[in-house]
């Protein structure tokens, strides 16, 4: 029971991670009523996040601050080649085609991690998965509601971006892994990733912002929470489950993520459920279970 109860801990702390991710709707909509862009959004909250991160791993454990040197590139990947490059790709994508589609391209990120893992992890693509893959990626299908207006190749290509930048967290994370532990990941992640951001948030216009909001306590403890919801809580469970669970499973499992997201847009913004996006969430949570039934790997 013991045993079962641990091996059921990944796969919990994933499927955490894609309910905190999906409830992303509310604080970016709310910060975007300040008028800060899409990239400032990022910005903020990729750059708390770090200190988050940085204070946890503080008081955790003050020697994970020590990395090699010749390790500094990886996390480079991670937090530029990753977390940065997918958010700028997801976000441009979203100015080139209409959001269902972007987000469609985006949640292509599990086919990206399972070839990955195929090729570097040498993990066994058996039936189960391909079929729990298939089931994850209608259902996204549906949920988002495709739509074909609006797409040219540049576009595609971005949005294709955007998920393999996605799928690369799950690869170069568990590379990581091996190594040091999910809160010296995470915080160099996002230290590295924040570093970048600053680059192209155009900064001066982000705190004239600030300084011009009627309340700026309560938005800057707004902006503290939207880090700590979106990121430090849902990246810093994804990363400790994937020390239990394969990358490409993981990845797929992650797919919860644009369910819970209807499901809250239903809930808190009052948007129809429709026979689609009910279809869709079903897919979802079939391609969960089916990887996590007794004797998957």
């Amino acid at each position: 029971m013991e045993k079962n109860s641990k091996s059921m801990l990944g796969p919990i702390l994933i499927i955490l991670a894609g309910c905190f991710w999906g409830s992303m709707g509310i604080f970016v909509r709310r910060l975007g009523d300040y008028g800060f862009s899409s990239i400032q959004i990022v910005s903020i909250r990729i750059t708390l996040a770090a200190l988050f991160f940085a204070l946890v791993l503080f008081f955790k454990d003050r020697e994970g601050f020590m990395i090699s040197p010749k390790d500094i590139p990886l996390f480079l990947g991670l937090g530029f080649g990753s977390i940065l490059f997918f958010t700028i790709c997801y976000f441009t994508a979203i100015k080139m085609m209409p959001l269902s589609t972007a987000a469609i391209l985006l949640y292509t990120s599990p086919v990206w991690i399972m070839l990955m893992s195929v090729l570097f992890f040498h993990e066994k693509l058996d039936r189960r998965k391909l079929i729990a893959l298939a089931l994850a990626f209608a259902g996204c299908v549906l949920v988002s509601g495709i739509s074909g207006e609006g797409m040219t190749l540049t576009g595609v290509l971005v949005g294709l971006g955007s998920g393999i930048g996605y799928g690369l967290y799950s690869i170069l994370g568990k590379i990581a892994l091996r190594k040091y532990s999910p809160y010296t990941v995470t915080a160099y992640t996002f230290m590295f990733a924040a570093a970048g951001s600053w680059i192209i948030c155009q900064p001066e216009d982000l705190f004239n912002k600030f300084s011009d909001a009627k309340d700026p306590v309560f938005l800057i403890v707004f902006c503290c929470l939207t880090a700590l919801i979106t990121a430090v809580i849902p990246f810093l469970s994804y990363t400790l489950g994937l020390e239990k669970v394969e990358a490409s499973k993981a990845g797929i499992i992650a797919t919860i993520e644009p369910m819970v997201a209807t499901l809250i847009g239903i809930v808190v913004f009052s948007e129809p459920l429709t026979f689609m996006s009910g279809a869709g969430i079903l897919l979802i949570l079939s391609a969960v279970v089916i990887l996590n039934l007794k004797g998957s790997t």
